[in-house]
């Protein structure tokens, strides 16, 4: 599955084409099959940072992305999809989107949390008006190291690596797309 992600992130970052995909699986298998990876994600950012659930529950809502596949070779690009969390109860897909430029080498993957701290901070990722680097003010999390952050701008940001390895020193831009669920969905 690692190996997979990488792949895809290094066809991003080569002109791939997946700039553009849909926020939300296609399919219901695949559905499922995110949310699963999403709980996962989750559970093993607790564990190595139990003070998450905290900052979850002070916030409004929460993206989590379960591995997202970043590459590069002078030119770089991130894809990755998730599921959003509003007042704990499942609200929709995510997807993120990154492309960048300059000194770079490498692929990875990593899972991603993002925390919003009020309702006006959600609905402008809702409505797909955050704007922002999530990365830039990421805290990352290694294995049995905790880490404790606060909301900048609205937003605290979680960053678990997961595989692969990356040397950067770029510049570029994330966009993240939100896709509400249909009520069946969410049953």
């Amino acid at each position: 599955m690692k190996s997979t992600t990488l792949a895809l992130a290094a066809a991003l970052a080569l002109g791939g084409g997946l700039i553009g995909c849909t926020t939300a699986p296609e399919t219901q298998t695949a559905k499922e099959t995110l949310s699963d990876r999403a709980e996962v994600s989750l559970k093993a950012m607790e564990r190595n940072n139990p003070e998450i659930r905290r900052v979850i529950s002070r916030g409004f809502g929460y993206a989590i992305f379960p591995e997202v596949g970043k590459g590069g070779a002078l030119v770089g690009g991130a894809f990755g999809r998730g599921e959003v969390y509003q007042e704990g109860k499942f609200v929709g897909y995510a997807k993120i989107e990154q492309a960048t430029v300059g000194a770079q080498v490498g692929g990875q993957s990593y899972d991603m949390l993002m925390v919003f701290e009020n309702a006006e901070t959600m609905m402008k990722f809702k409505n797909n008006e955050w704007t922002g680097s999530a990365n830039a003010s990421a805290v990352i999390l290694k294995e049995g190291a905790g880490a404790s952050t606060d909301f900048k701008n609205g937003v605290a940001v979680y960053v678990r690596p997961t595989g692969g390895a990356m040397a950067e020193a770029s510049l570029g831009g994330q966009k993240f797309s939100f896709e509400a669920a249909s009520k069946r969905s969410m049953d």
